[in-house]
């Protein structure tokens, strides 16, 4: 046989190593690879899950956020509204003190008028005229100011608005109706300062006898 080259010997290696790598993948258990590759699913397959579980964690963790924040946002949108609302009260309210001072003003203003009405002196007269025109002047004030006067005669009685002081049969109107005004009331922007003072009818005894027996 002749010398072999080294060309010859590097063939023979490759094909020696190709036998090998041959023999040694017939000679593997197919249970084996099929474990392997279960194994790598599986592997696959929990770090999907542990993916997802995260995930999923997450969308609470921002969905609890987001919660969160809407309440906060409603609980200072309802703190503005009811400052905004102290502060318009404050505004509204704050001479309330000083209106109901004024209100004896008024009264003895209205009762000078009334004494003064139908007087034929002179004197009293232009003192009536100069009164008078305060007491208008007193009145274009409080409506600048929202303090406004009620004055509930013949009107059904309202525990919100008046203060009964008396309470008298009268067969001319309906019972619970106001048939005199002792004294005026007054509101501050709605609001009662003085409720008025008057005197309320009730439905006479005699007629609700009647009524029974007629029953």
């Amino acid at each position: 046989m002749g010398k072999k080259t080294q060309k010859d010997e590097a063939e023979l290696a490759d094909k020696d190593a190709e036998k090998v790598e041959i023999m040694t993948e017939e000679n593997l258990d197919p249970q084996e690879t099929k474990a392997e590759e279960m194994s790598t699913e599986e592997v696959t397959d929990a770090t999907l899950g542990e993916a997802l579980k995260k995930l999923v964690d997450a969308e609470e963790v921002a969905s609890r956020a987001n919660d969160d924040l809407l309440r906060v946002q409603a609980e200072m949108q309802n703190l503005r509204r009811r400052s905004e609302q102290d502060i318009e009260k404050a505004h509204k309210y704050s001479q309330e003190k000083f209106s109901t001072e004024l209100l004896s003003v008024m009264d003895n203003l209205e009762r000078a008028l009334a004494a003064a009405a139908n007087h034929e002196d002179d004197t009293v007269k232009a003192i009536y005229e100069g009164v008078d025109l305060t007491l208008k002047s007193f009145t274009d004030c409080f409506n600048r100011f929202h303090i406004e006067a009620v004055d509930p005669m013949g009107e059904p009685f309202d525990p919100q608005l008046h203060q009964a002081m008396t309470i008298i049969e009268n067969a001319e109107v309906e019972p619970n109706t106001v048939i005199e005004v002792m004294q005026k009331g007054y509101t501050l922007h709605g609001r009662v300062i003085r409720p008025a003072m008057v005197v309320v009818s009730k439905e006479p005894e005699h007629e609700t006898k009647d009524i029974d027996k007629d029953k």
